[in-house]
């Protein structure tokens, strides 16, 4: 198998992360006798600094020439007094645009060994496993006009969907259905929404392609409660942009800690991975990031982009295994230390990659 991997490690943790997930995903390579080439490029506030702008043309040429791009995170503090679309944060909307993914895979499942983390019960959380899809090239975000009008005093932004854009995502969301419990769950505010009026009838029309998977329908803000009091019974949650980044930030409660969720947007040119965490600037370069999101990230590019299922699921069981026994990275020891081995972000990644290495050799 060859695959050309663009990494974009971004800013704040975004590097120190994404370099666990890289050498991990080089140590499936070497096992599998695979050929993986790497390249890095800037993106974020780096790129701002270095290029004068989010996302270089160099960077997005790169991307559009690759088989998947690894992103880390981007923003920071110091960049927040520039208007919007000179932010890091541009950089990551317009390279998702451009690369076209529209379904973007939020994976969220607990940890029984992390359930001292969540604030939720262990008897609430043990065994959630959900999957969220969420739109991610319309609504709010993209949707136009949008404008801050500093001398009005006004603001607006729009969320806007087709049917097309919708019924798109929505077959993926089935598809993956499919392929586990049989049962989705569509959010939005159709009481209220026009847009959100759309997306409930067109999830309906959808649906009759998919009478394997039983359909129900959620308001977001009642989804907002049911998803802390009874996560188990969801299965693949589809979501609107806005909707879905909220709820699946939310789902941390159920892994124990933002840094254990990785995401994969789909559908496009070339497929964009990144973990949901942010760039955590105050804990920057400090050796205390937690890097498990971002090599659960690299698992989900081997079961998406390169097809390799067995490796994709090695790395998955090797997580679960290193929590097993007893390692944690600071956020993860927090909530009760005792008896565990704190390690630093390499330590961390040396840890999942010594266990990868002896399940690939095993399987």
């Amino acid at each position: 198998m060859k695959l050309k991997i663009l990494v974009t490690a971004g800013d704040g943790i975004g590097p120190e992360v994404t370099n666990e997930a890289v050498a991990v995903l080089k140590d499936v390579a070497a096992a599998g006798g695979h050929k993986f080439a790497f390249d890095a490029k800037r993106i974020g506030g780096v790129a701002i600094v270095n290029d004068g702008t989010p996302l270089p043309e160099d960077t997005l040429k790169t991307a559009l020439a690759s088989d998947a791009v690894l992103l880390g995170a981007v923003g920071g503090n110091e960049f927040n007094s520039l208007p919007p679309d000179k932010r890091p944060e541009a950089g990551l909307l317009k390279i998702r645009a451009e690369l076209g993914g529209f379904a973007n895979l939020r994976p969220a499942f607990a940890f029984k060994e992390l359930a001292v983390n969540s604030p939720l019960r262990p008897e609430i959380i043990d065994g959630a496993d959900i999957l969220f899809v969420r739109e991610l090239l319309g609504g709010l975000y993209f949707g136009q006009p949008r404008e801050w009008n500093k001398t009005t005093g006004e603001s607006w932004n729009t969320m806007r969907y087709t049917k097309n854009e919708v019924a798109r995502v929505a077959r993926i969301a089935f598809k993956l259905a499919q392929g586990r419990r049989k049962k989705l769950t569509s959010v939005d505010k159709a009481n209220v929404l026009e847009v959100s009026q759309l997306w409930r009838a067109t999830v309906n029309e959808i649906a009759a392609e998919f009478p394997d998977v039983t359909v129900e329908h959620q308001y977001v803000d009642a989804m907002a409660m049911h998803l802390m009091n009874q996560p188990r019974n969801y299965d693949v949650v589809l979501t609107e942009n806005l909707f879905g980044d909220i709820l699946s930030d939310e789902s941390a409660v159920i892994t124990g800690s933002l840094g254990m969720l990785p995401s994969a947007t789909i559908g496009g040119k070339v497929n964009l991975y990144e973990p949901v965490h942010g760039s955590a600037p105050d804990i920057a370069g400090k050796g205390l990031a937690n890097p498990l999101g971002a090599i659960l990230t690299g698992a989900l590019i081997l079961r998406h982009s390169a097809g390799l299922e067995a490796e994709a699921t090695a790395i998955e069981s090797s997580v679960r295994k290193v929590l097993e026994l007893g390692f944690r990275t600071p956020d993860l020891a927090r909530s009760n230390p005792q008896g565990f081995t704190v390690l630093s972000t390499t330590e961390m990644g040396a840890k999942v990659r010594e266990t990868v290495k002896a399940a690939l050799v095993n399987a």
